[in-house]
């Protein structure tokens, strides 16, 4: 986050701990006496805790737990105003990028009760990343509504990224996008029109964070690094930018190198992503012997049934491993 952004906050009231403690770097504390009360009255508490044992902060996952019990029925928003803080940092808590958090923002979270109904709207990430990654796997605005008995102008409208839904849509697209993603699509035209935009299919997201919106699909197992860029260009899958990002970066960290050590760098990165063959017959091979078709075992990878036969052929098991499969 930047300095700028930080400033562009509002400031909170006279009398709360964040405007009495400042923010390093970007204001001095408050030494007005309201925010002097309340800067003292944290520490006394803090004091207070640590002569009785209670620990400053508390492990997150209980509150994530409950978080996402809340988000079945409510949105972030609705449950960021019922815990006074942001959905920012509710998804933060949910997510698992915030391990630890103080008793009393916990206290808040497990305290709050679920909206009686899912009538209210919700952000549409989750949604819109569902939508496109049907497309991907070839199948059409109209299979995808029947699928999840909603009409194909909203599908339409998601597809084009519309920022929000009701929660009811949204669940009855996550039961289709459950349904469908298991098996491939037949459109041709829907798969180009992904490739065309760059949306990821199903297996390029995890089911626990397509909901988040600082998640990225992951094409590759390697992407947002220099090896995810390598294996997109070895294996002909659409470029994703999170890994153009990083090869950039690559670029410009190593360009300071004498040229046949930066060849020597390069050689090594793609010799590192030709791996990703060895990894596809792997996993297809544990897809398939778990009674997946090769069709559905290739979907669930994000690559064509004819480049999963291909790698099979080009990583075969040897003798030990067939004794052993």
């Amino acid at each position: 986050m930047t300095t700028a952004t930080r400033r562009s906050r509002p400031l909170a009231p006279h009398g709360t701990y964040s405007r009495a403690n400042g923010q390093h770097g970007i204001r001095p504390p408050c030494p007005c006496e309201p925010c002097r009360t309340a800067r003292n009255r944290v520490k006394k508490q803090q004091r207070l805790n640590r002569h009785r044992g209670i620990p400053p902060l508390v492990d997150a996952a209980p509150a994530a737990k409950r978080l996402h019990e809340l988000h079945e029925k409510s949105g972030w928003d609705d449950i960021a105003r019922a815990a006074g803080t942001s959905g920012a940092h509710l998804r933060q808590i949910a997510f698992g990028r915030l391990t630890q958090i103080s008793p009393r923002t916990q206290a808040k979270i497990m305290a709050i009760r679920p909206a009686a109904t899912g009538g209210q709207y919700i952000d549409s990430t989750g949604t819109v990343r569902r939508v496109r990654a049907l497309i991907a796997l070839g199948y059409t605005l109209i299979d995808i509504a029947e699928a999840a008995t909603v009409a194909v102008a909203r599908v339409q409208t998601l597809a084009a990224g519309y920022p929000s839904l009701r929660r009811t849509v949204a669940n009855r697209i996550a039961n289709a996008y459950r349904e469908l993603s298991e098996t491939p699509g037949t459109n041709t035209r829907a798969k180009n029109r992904a490739i065309a935009n760059r949306w990821a299919p199903p297996a390029a997201w995890d089911d626990d964070t397509i909901d988040d919106p600082a998640a990225i699909p992951d094409w590759t197992g390697h992407c947002g690094t220099d090896r995810g860029w390598w294996t997109h260009r070895q294996q002909n899958i659409p470029m994703c930018d999170a890994c153009d990002q990083a090869h950039t970066q690559w670029k410009r960290d190593h360009q300071h190198l004498p040229r046949t050590e930066l060849m020597a760098s390069l050689n090594a990165s793609r010799a590192a992503a030709s791996q990703r063959g060895e990894a596809i017959a792997h996993d297809g091979r544990e897809l398939l012997a778990q009674g997946h078709t090769p069709e559905q075992a290739a979907a669930r990878l994000g690559i064509s049934t004819d480049y999963l036969h291909q790698e099979l052929r080009r990583h075969p098991l040897d003798e030990q491993q067939e004794m052993a499969a």
